[in-house]
């Protein structure tokens, strides 16, 4: 009786160790490659200049093994280094250059960037669809290889 319950007790521990979720986006997934903004929030993104863009590049130390490369452009451009860890992108040294932009749309997404990106933003790869998500805003991209 006593193994029985002593068993139980191991199969329920280990049990609450199975992550049932889905698996986290990889650095490895999206180094290399470049996404056009196409929606914020579930609209479309229609702009007269330049399609906004993010893109990711592998950092030469190796020894950082979760950190990668951030750079793109909204309005304005912007990059640095970031960290990738359990789904979620944090880019702490985030420089981005300041000019004030024709549309206002722009203007918003450059705040709106800036502030996921050294916050910490949610991210999901689904085959060619990036999207970077918070509480308030969610930016879905598309691969532009």
């Amino acid at each position: 009786m006593k193994k029985l319950i002593a068993l139980s007790v191991i199969s329920l521990v280990l049990t609450g160790c199975v992550n049932p979720g889905k698996a986290s986006v990889q650095p490895e997934q999206l180094k290399n490659h470049r996404f056009v903004l196409e929606n914020v929030n579930g609209k479309a993104v229609k702009t007269a200049t330049a399609q906004p863009e993010i893109s990711f590049s592998a950092l030469p130390d190796i020894s950082l093994v979760n950190n990668i490369s951030v750079s793109g452009a909204m309005c304005n451009r912007f990059n640095g280094q970031g960290k990738l860890s359990e789904g979620e992108l944090k880019v702490k040294t985030l420089a981005m250059t300041r000019k004030l932009c024709t549309e206002p749309q722009l203007n918003e997404l450059d705040q709106a960037i800036g502030d996921m990106l050294r916050n910490g933003a949610q991210v999901d790869l689904t085959e060619d669809q990036l999207t970077l998500a918070t509480a308030d805003k969610t930016l879905m991209f598309k691969r532009a290889e």
